[in-house]
């Protein structure tokens, strides 16, 4: 066989990716480029096989039979490429622990609390991935995913690690430390927005069903960033309970209201049923479920005690000692 005559891997990668989302714009944000890029990639290898793989239907793409019995192929081929990369790289691999994680949940949860882990399981190099692609474990270089999500994934352990709600919160001087004291006062004040956190269930859940998802003011595309505008007294941030945290604890930040509002996602531990045997997957599985029982506690308390009080259990909350 010539090998000339195979087309170009990068092509092959993006139909792979189109074939498996139906969707070249979800291809693209997998593979980092562009909308056009893929559907550049996908004209030029049907030309080049003359054959149509994707059906048309204004902006939604569905694969022909041939498209579907080629996206077979082609994924096999690519695991068996993928496969045989992790052999030639198997020399350290098994000293490397791979976590992948949202780049808000690996700032604010897993690094000030990572370093007892490295402590207690020196044997092991662990790697963080900050990502918000979803991963694909047989194409990604990765032993354990943690996911804001629904849970369902097909063929993978998933278990449930953490259950998210969304309040509102500030910083303590904020407005001159004149704090809303009922929902109904978040009328007066600027509510700080995101993508990821939408303010209409919350609404709904403190009784505020005619308010309109807040239009005005900036857009901030990382949780993190937004959580650092509260901090800085820029609003009323709508925060997650994971990342919201420890800036409570510390008294950096205020909760405001004993309202939760709903989550559709929640938090995953998820990996291969091959990986969850191996001894590093096993420490990684133990360590963060004790520390996700011990968040519990101390969130707990952390909004039972004033922001001044609070203060005192930021060293546990963090790990850090005073």
């Amino acid at each position: 066989m010539d090998l000339r005559q195979l087309p170009a891997l990068n092509a092959i990668k993006a139909f792979e990716a189109a074939a498996r989302h139906e969707s070249f714009s979800r291809a693209a944000d997998e593979l980092f480029v562009t909308h056009g890029a893929v559907s550049h990639q996908i004209r030029a290898l049907e030309a080049e096989l003359g054959v149509s793989l994707f059906a048309r239907d204004g902006k939604r793409v569905r694969l022909t039979e041939t498209g579907r019995r080629y996206a077979t192929h082609v994924r096999s081929a690519l695991m068996a490429l993928a496969d045989a990369t992790r052999e030639i790289r198997a020399g350290d691999r098994e000293r490397r622990l791979v976590v992948s994680m949202l780049s808000s949940f690996a700032a604010r949860w897993v690094t000030p609390r990572v370093g007892s882990f490295i402590e207690a399981h020196p044997q092991w190099d662990l790697e963080l991935l900050s990502t918000n692609a979803l991963t694909d474990f047989a194409r990604d270089d990765v032993d354990v995913a943690i996911r804001f999500g629904f849970g369902k994934y097909s063929g993978l352990h998933s278990e449930l690690l953490l259950e998210e709600i969304f309040f509102p919160a500030c910083a303590p001087d904020f407005n001159g430390g004149k704090l809303p004291q009922t929902p109904a006062d978040l009328a007066k004040v600027p509510l700080l927005r995101s993508d990821d956190e939408l303010w209409r269930p919350w609404f709904d859940a403190a009784g505020l069903t005619d308010w309109p998802e807040p239009k005005r003011g900036v857009l901030y595309q990382d949780s993190s960033n937004l959580l650092q505008a509260a901090i800085d007294g820029q609003g009323v941030a709508l925060t997650r309970r994971s990342l919201a945290m420890p800036e409570i604890a510390a008294g950096r930040l205020v909760r405001l209201f004993d309202v939760d509002g709903p989550s559709p996602w929640q938090y995953y531990f998820i990996c291969t049923p091959q990986m969850l045997e191996t001894a590093r997957v096993k420490a990684f599985h133990d360590w963060v479920f004790e520390e996700v029982g011990r968040f519990k506690q101390l969130f707990d308390q952390a909004c039972e005690l004033r922001p001044a009080a609070s203060a005192d259990l930021s060293a546990n909350a963090l790990h850090v000692t005073p």
